[in-house]
């Protein structure tokens, strides 16, 4: 009985030194873990240059509202900043539709060039004055890890799509900063056509405008309702970024001669409070425009992407509208990263020790509420006086105050 006794006691005590040192291990380990504040991108040595393409490879419009209340379209001229200079195509060709591709298919494409050299004709317009280069419509098809370095940081191995609601706001505007948010920035291109896109063909034969945009996401609403196992369902994505405020597009919109070596050769970046933070070209595209045109068409016909409670279409008609714009995804640098180590022994911690177990809670819920909430405490995402821009070559830029 004595021996019995002693060999229980000597049991316990290396049974207790095993999970005393399993404790200062996981200790170590979560004491140790990286806290990285967003995830590094790859830069050009030269800087970013800005300006305009010239005229006989790219047409770059832009529209400003009337006193009438009517927008009128500009050929754009010369780019110096906060200020451009324009021709009134509106004025100039007489029509005075809203939509810019019906007044420059009123211009004699061989008259531009000569209508942007006349002297008088020429006056400066605010970029702060312009309307989004975006079409006016409130449903636009998002694209997800459409790049390769980005699709690696967010574990993704293939481009998926998502219906993202909302319109678009102008290149000198505001983003709210909430704080249930946390607030991430995308630099994209964007395009949009003069006709409503329903294959292939109609893509080929469509006008095609380009112009520099934004995407923002609440990665906390993401991180809570994402499917990682499956991101092609969208879950999670229309809700994360789909506010009014989410959607900034430029004033630029460029209409190439050529759109696919336009866009192969397009440049553009990210910068946070003067730091560059995302540099892309995109020819660095896994889908060109075409490619994603493609994809959006092949899955129209299903109420299968959750947004706000409810089913919906990645399109409302079966078709690209041409209100709609079509985004290109964005690349690597964006802030958010995957939940660390020390995320996950924290969070398996907290649910041992709150009886999470016996409570019915799953490991992995505790796990993303730990990782929320560091993530709230580190203060990494956008925050209140924050200013991000976007920059392009040839697209000119957008610059979003992070406001209360």
């Amino acid at each position: 009985m004595h021996k019995g006794r002693h060999i229980v006691g000597t049991f316990g005590k290396a049974l207790s030194a095993i999970i005393g040192m399993i404790v200062i291990v996981l200790f170590l380990l979560w004491l140790t873990s990286p806290d990285p504040k967003f995830n590094p991108a790859s830069f050009e040595d030269a800087p970013l240059e800005s300006g305009l393409a010239p005229i006989s490879e790219a047409v770059t419009l832009a529209q400003v509202m009337q006193a009438n209340g009517t927008p009128a379209t500009l050929l754009v001229t010369k780019l110096d900043g906060d200020t451009i200079s324009a021709v009134d195509l509106s004025r100039a060709t007489g029509s005075q539709g809203a939509d810019p591709f019906v007044v420059l298919a009123a211009a004699s494409a061989s008259g531009l060039p000569e209508l942007a050299r006349q002297n008088g004709l020429e006056r400066e317009y605010a970029v702060a004055d312009l309307l989004p280069a975006a079409p006016r419509g409130e449903r636009h098809i998002g694209t997800g890890t459409n790049f390769p370095e980005h699709a690696e940081e967010a574990q993704s191995d293939a481009v998926f799509m998502f219906p993202k609601f909302g319109p678009a706001t102008p290149a000198r505007t505001t983003v709210k900063a909430r704080s249930d948010v946390l607030l991430d920035y995308e630099v994209e291109l964007c395009m949009r056509f003069d006709r409503a896109v329903a294959s292939l063909d109609d893509f080929d034969a469509a006008i095609k405008g380009v112009f520099l945009c934004g995407d923002f996401t609440d990665r906390a609403a993401l991180i809570r309702m994402i499917d990682p196992d499956n991101l092609d369902s969208g879950s999670g994505f229309s809700d994360a970024k789909s506010r009014a405020d989410f959607y900034p597009a430029g004033a630029l919109l460029v209409v190439p001669r050529d759109w696919q070596s336009f866009v192969a050769e397009e440049r553009f970046m990210t910068f946070v409070n003067g730091q560059p933070r995302q540099d892309a070209r995109a020819s660095e595209m896994t889908l060109d425009f075409r490619g994603l045109a493609g994809k959006a068409l092949g899955d129209m016909e299903r109420d299968r992407f959750l947004y706000q409670g409810r089913q919906y279409r990645l399109a409302p008609n079966g078709q690209i509208d041409a209100d709609m714009t079509l985004m290109s995804g964005t690349a690597e640098g964006v802030i958010f990263v995957a939940p660390t180590r020390g995320d996950i022994i924290e969070g398996g911690a907290r649910w041992l020790l709150t009886a999470g177990w016996a409570r019915g809670k799953e490991l992995v819920p505790s796990v993303i509420d730990t990782f929320v909430e560091n993530e709230f405490a580190s203060g990494h995402f956008l925050q209140p006086g924050d200013m991000v821009e976007y920059r392009s070559a040839r697209l000119g830029d957008i610059q979003i105050q992070v406001a209360e």
